[in-house]
């Protein structure tokens, strides 16, 4: 039987878009001569709908959605996705059609609801069993099945399900299916494909069956990434492998295997390197976003620094591989710029028309900042700028001097001559997204977020934070990498630099670290934090053998600090990408009260077992 998987780049409630992408898989499919094809998790609607799913117009457009793709299944089984209301409840399900014929409906009996995921705010759960529902005048299966078609007998796990102990495939091995199904909604994280691929191909060996998994592709509806892994596994071979991240539409698997007589042979996919992960992963967000969103560009505040030239790298990325891709002309009709079409012919002129960088130095800007910034956008071929920003500065200070009746000095007025300079760039670059119908890009990474070292309306002003889900210290070494692998020989200016704001005067020679504390040891703090769930104490024990304890227990009070009175600035950083296996934006992943007692007694307790040791 010749089976097969196909990721598709769905956008919650485009019913044209997901529809139309569908019915390209399925044809894509007959045409390899597919019997049986399994499509992800929640397809017809898009799986990032949130609150709309709890709107019932939305689950009744699916079912028509439905049955316009029903005309298109002739000789062929399709597994696909959507939201079904029954007995007054609405549950994830998938539906498996044949030959212009509703088989039934699978319900997902095990919702996830934690991290990126809240399935519980608007799934029931399905009990174990079976049920019957009426669609389109006619009983149809409804709940817990397996299905005959020709020699397969199928049954399904939805994405979490296969996380579980408690599985469904405990109770499919005993109904001795030999093929499991599995439409996924599965996010994008750092070497998460390492562990997909081991549980698709334990699970095929443990339940003696072929298993397909098929996952969403893209970046569906702004903050979560989805790899559209395609994974086929027989009796624990690994048997076919998809094109993961790719910036096309629909990607289908396709594989013959005997499902009875199981052959030896198997294949050694291909693995990516943490670095090449997020690459891809980030482009591919930021070329769904750009598209998605109609946008005409993006407009960078490039700094020279890290952050912005990381940015810069990734859009830069984008364009040069969705043209490897799409080719040129593809590419620009993906992003809806079709009134370039015969006007560019390479990467660095399609860059010119979709990336503005500018940058907005001041007195405390130092030549070697411009320098590197100027050649980067340079040698990729983006629209530079260069302005100064002392006049509006001025301006705002001596207003303020005035009323106070008082100068303004460095010694008393530190945070606030900082930041009027973070603020005064933002309403500039504003305008250039204003102006030319483009995406500001904010430059906040993860370390920032977390202690809030980033100027709210200034330097955290933007449409889309791409790399405020990641820490500091992987942008420093994914840079240095970038111009190692990736072709960026301009990054050798930033990858000799010291991570600066730049916003005191040249001579306190101002760096990051020197503000904060060593970023690795930040990104420690934050990783026990959030990921492990221990407290300034716990980490305190768990890092005191590789530090000085003083000197660690201040950077822990530092952290905790930091992290308690900037919640407020969390809850507005612009949208992010979920990159790592945690992130900090409280719409996504942590929340945090903005108001709380700020680790007082526990910080308090710190200090004792510091001074005792």
């Amino acid at each position: 039987m010749k089976i097969a998987g196909a990721s598709l780049n769905q956008t919650p409630l485009d019913w044209a878009n997901n529809t139309a992408n569908i019915i390209d898989a399925i044809e894509q499919a007959k045409s390899h001569g597919v019997e049986v094809l399994c499509l992800p998790e929640l397809c017809i609607t898009g799986y990032g709908c949130e609150d709309m799913f709890l709107a019932p117009w939305v689950a009744e457009q699916a079912l028509e959605e439905l049955n316009t793709i029903l005309k298109h299944t002739e000789n062929i089984t399709v597994a696909l996705g959507l939201p079904v209301w029954h007995n007054s409840s609405i549950y994830n399900t998938v539906s498996l059609v044949s030959d212009g014929h509703i088989l039934g409906f699978q319900a997902k009996q095990k919702l996830p609801n934690y991290g990126v995921h809240y399935e519980q705010r608007w799934f029931t759960p399905w009990n174990q069993g079976q049920s019957v529902i009426s669609i389109n005048g006619k009983d149809t299966q409804f709940g817990d099945y397996t299905y005959k078609v020709n020699e397969a007998h199928i049954g399904f796990e939805i994405c979490e399900e296969a996380w579980n102990e408690d599985r469904p495939a405990c109770r499919l091995v005993e109904q001795k299916v030999n093929i499991i199904l599995n439409p996924s909604g599965s996010h994008f994280a750092l070497n998460k494909e390492i562990e997909r691929e081991e549980l698709v191909v334990r699970s095929s060996k443990d339940f003696s069956c072929t298993y397909v998994y098929t996952n969403i592709l893209g970046n569906e509806a702004g903050r979560i990434i989805y790899d559209g892994d395609v994974i086929i596994a027989q009796n624990g071979l690994l048997k076919a492998s998809g094109n993961r991240f790719s910036k096309k539409l629909v990607c289908l698997t396709s594989i013959e295997l005997s499902l009875n007589t199981p052959t030896s042979e198997k294949i050694v996919s291909t693995k990516l390197s943490t670095k090449e992960q997020f690459t891809k992963a980030v482009t591919l967000a930021l070329f769904d976003y750009l598209r998605k969103s109609r946008s005409r560009g993006f407009v960078l505040s490039l700094s020279g620094g890290a952050d912005s030239s990381s940015i810069l790298v990734l859009v830069a990325e984008m364009v040069k591989t969705g043209i490897e891709e799409l080719d040129i002309e593809g590419f620009l009709v993906k992003i809806h710029r079709v009134d370039l079409i015969g006007k560019v012919l390479n990467f660095k002129e399609i860059l010119r028309h979709i990336l503005i960088t500018a940058y907005q130095g001041s007195d405390n800007s130092s030549a070697q900042t411009l320098q590197s910034a100027e050649q980067l956008a340079n040698s990729v071929g983006a629209v530079f700028y260069n302005w100064k920003i002392d006049e509006s500065v001025a301006t705002v200070v001596k207003t303020i001097e005035m009323q106070l009746a008082r100068k303004l000095t460095w010694q008393q007025d530190d945070i606030a001559l900082q930041n009027v300079q973070a603020r005064s760039r933002a309403p500039f670059i504003w305008m250039l997204a204003n102006i030319t119908n483009s995406l500001l890009l904010t430059t906040s990474n993860r370390s920032e977020g977390s202690v809030g070292y980033t100027t709210m309306d200034g330097d955290s002003s933007g449409s889309l934070a791409p790399i405020a889900g990641i820490h500091k210290s992987f942008i420093i070494d994914w840079l240095t990498w970038a111009e190692q692998n990736l072709g960026y020989t301009a990054l050798s200016f930033v990858n000799n630099l010291a991570p600066s704001a730049e916003l005191r005067p040249l001579e306190n020679t101002q760096t990051d670290e020197d503000d904060l504390m060593p970023y690795p040891l930040l990104q420690q703090i934050e990783r026990l934090f959030i990921k492990e769930t221990k407290g300034p104490k716990q980490i305190f024990n768990e890092l005191k053998n590789d530090y000085e304890p003083k000197i660690l227990a201040s950077y822990i009070t530092k952290f905790f600090n930091l992290w308690s009175r900037n919640q407020w600035k969390r809850e507005r950083i612009a949208p992010s990408f979920h990159l790592d296996d945690y992130n900090i934006d409280p719409r996504s992943w942590f929340r945090f009260p903005i108001l709380s007692s700020g680790f007082k007694r526990e910080l308090e307790e710190l200090q004792t077992i510091a001074s005792n040791h």
